[in-house]
Order: structure tokens, then C-alpha cells, then sequence
């Protein structure tokens, strides 16, 4: 069986994991590449200026940086511009939690009362005020932001494998 695994398992598992993180890569970037200065205000406030300069990279590291992952062109050092940033997104996510609450006292008397504002989905999601649901909400942005930085990682750490251009094209960066 080893010759299973490492002709055509590893090969074909390498490939399709690192088109599948540059791929979702490419997902989460197109709407920063159709509006690629929406986060001026955000990249500022995590303390990069300028956010015009900034907004943009992000954009095109997250979309173009994605489609290369995917290719396996330049894999690793794409891959590692694109780790840095997602960690410093894991690192977003555990500074500034979604918080305790999506309701006020005043939302949770209203909900309570039976307001026809609040759908059945939504009585029972913030029956506690949405504690729970944010909770739950903050370890998926957690745990997303674990998995995205460590196949970055992996990727800039292995490069693109087999199938890949970096292969292809006799260049190991």
C-alpha cells in the first residue's frame, strides 16, 4: 500500500487541500477585490496606515494570493504573506470577541412579550439575550481562523507539491 499513498494519495491530498484553501481564499477576497477600500477603516484600526495602501493589499493577497495558492504558483511565499495575515486575524478574533450580548434589557422585555418583530429562529437564538448564539459565533471565527493560519502555514512550510506550477515550471521558492 505504500505505493498507493505516496504515488498517488499524497500527491492527489497535497493538491486538493491547497486548492481548497486557495480557493476559499479566493471566496473571501472577491468582495474585498469588487470594494477594495471597504476596509480602510478596519485595517486602520488594527493599526496598519495607510488603510488606502493596506485595504487594497489585503484584497489582492486574499483573491490573487488564493488563485496562486490554488496553482501552486510562487505557493510559498504567497502562502506565508497569506498566513501572516491570517494570523493576524486569529489574533483580531481573540482580542475583540463578539461579546456577551445582542440585545439590550429592553430588546430581551420586547422579545419576552411575544413582539411579532422576532421570528421562532430568533426568540429561541436570543431568548438569553444572543449570549449563546455569539458565543457560538466567536469559536467558529476562532476555529476558522486556527484552521485558515495552519494550512497557510502548511502550504508555505511544503510548497505546492506535485501538481503544481511552481513543479511544473522547476522553481522551488
Amino acid at each position: 500500500m505504500s505505493n498507493f499513498y505516496n504515488v498517488f494519495a499524497q500527491p492527489f491530498g497535497w493538491a486538493l487541500f491547497r486548492i481548497i484553501i486557495g480557493g476559499m481564499l479566493v471566496i473571501e477576497g472577491w468582495p474585498k477585490i469588487v470594494a477594495p477600500f471597504a476596509q480602510v477603516g478596519f485595517v486602520e484600526n488594527l493599526g496598519f496606515y495607510p488603510g488606502w495602501l493596506w485595504s487594497p493589499m489585503l484584497a489582492g493577497m486574499q483573491f490573487f494570493g488564493g488563485m496562486f495558492i490554488a496553482a501552486g504558483l510562487l505557493t510559498r511565499p504567497i502562502a506565508l504573506a497569506n498566513a501572516v495575515m491570517l494570523a493576524i486575524t486569529l489574533w483580531f478574533h481573540f482580542a475583540h470577541p463578539y461579546g456577551d450580548a445582542l440585545l439590550t434589557q429592553a430588546g430581551i422585555e420586547a422579545l419576552n412579550a411575544g413582539s411579532e418583530f422576532f421570528t421562532a429562529n430568533g426568540v429561541k437564538r436570543l431568548a438569553d439575550g444572543g449570549g449563546a448564539f455569539l458565543t457560538s459565533v466567536q469559536l467558529k471565527a476562532e476555529l476558522a481562523s486556527i484552521f485558515w493560519s495552519a494550512g497557510a502555514l502548511l502550504i508555505a512550510a511544503f510548497g505546492g507539491g506535485y501538481f503544481s506550477l511552481d513543479r511544473l515550471l522547476k522553481k522551488q521558492f
